[in-house]
């Protein structure tokens, strides 16, 4: 059974269990036999070798319209990052639907790698959250060196050639020399500064994010910061402040702020998984975009989303 069948099969036996609390089970089966009955009370269609199109006599039904056009595939896959950034606020995945208990097993499948430790990083709150005094809403817990040395972007972030070209040129104007070299500190080039992205490279080992042309094409970059969100911090980190900070920030509030459509959906993942919250087999793909938007789940951070969705 795919996920998909799984989580349908699980969401029709919540919809029966919930008709049996509120007293409508016999209702619904009535309904249910109703249709039933007049489906199988409808004459049936006569085909004969009527021609296609022409007008049903007698006891016919009406034909329902056919198309000649091929059918399109269902595709599944979630929009991405940007898309869902594009469209504005939209709706939290699955918080109509009441969570499951929660009861994890003591193990993970697979246990998420430690954290990075980063002796040099400033102030935190009570939370563990990085702390900006001119902008107090702006709290990622991971510092620019924590998202390097944990592995990210496949490798190709420093390259200004690394990953597929932008439509604004092959070179993207960014430098490692730029930085900090303890940010880099034990690293090999390949995991920084590649020029073809690589899977192993990150955290999670798996491909997450869009590439260069797509955040161009998106009109997301800003001149400034040609290689995107990721550099723009670098530099705020650092100390650095202009006018596109507020966008850069309002970004960041919509992919992991407390609302924040991503981390959301990494919790409710969890919860429905009836898995840990370091369980690494539960979305890796969201745990790695997360992770370059410098934020990482941790205990303290899934109990509290956990107990408001």
């Amino acid at each position: 059974m795919s996920a998909l069948e799984k989580q349908r099969t699980e969401r029709m036996a919540h919809n029966k269990k919930r008709l049996a609390e509120l007293g409508l089970e016999a209702a619904a089966q009535q309904q249910q036999a109703q249709r039933a009955a007049a489906k199988k009370a409808r004459p049936a269609q006569a085909t004969g070798n009527r021609k296609r199109g022409a007008a049903p006599t007698g006891g016919e039904l009406e034909p329902p319209r056919r198309s000649g056009r091929v059918r399109a595939d269902v595709s599944y896959v979630e929009a991405s990052m940007a898309e869902v950034l594009a469209k504005g606020p939209v709706a939290e995945m699955n918080e109509r639907e009441p969570l499951p208990e929660y009861n994890p097993p003591t193990e993970c499948v697979v246990s998420v790698p430690p954290t990075f430790v980063d002796a040099s990083a400033g102030a935190r709150n009570a939370r563990g959250r990085l702390v900006f005094a001119d902008h107090p809403d702006f709290t990622p817990n991971l510092t620019p060196k924590q998202v390097i040395q944990a592995g990210s972007f496949g490798g190709i972030y420093f390259n200004p050639e690394g990953g597929k070209p932008g439509i604004l040129g092959k070179r993207v104007d960014i430098d490692a020399a730029e930085f900090p070299q303890d940010w880099f500190e034990g690293l090999p080039g390949k995991a920084y500064k590649a020029r073809t992205y690589t899977f192993s490279t990150n955290k999670y080992g798996v491909k997450a994010g869009q590439d260069q042309a797509f955040w161009e094409g998106k009109g997301w970059i800003d001149r400034q910061d040609p290689r995107g969100w990721f550099q723009w911090y670098c530099r705020f980190y650092q100390g650095r402040r202009t006018q596109d900070d507020e966008r850069q920030i309002s970004r960041w509030k919509g992919v992991v702020g407390d609302k924040g459509r991503w981390v959301r959906a990494l919790v409710n993942k969890i919860t429905r998984s009836n898995k840990r919250w370091d369980d690494a087999s539960v979305s890796p793909v969201i745990r790695q975009t997360l992770l370059h938007w410098a934020f990482e789940l941790n205990e303290d951070e899934f109990e509290r989303m956990r107990k408001q969705i």
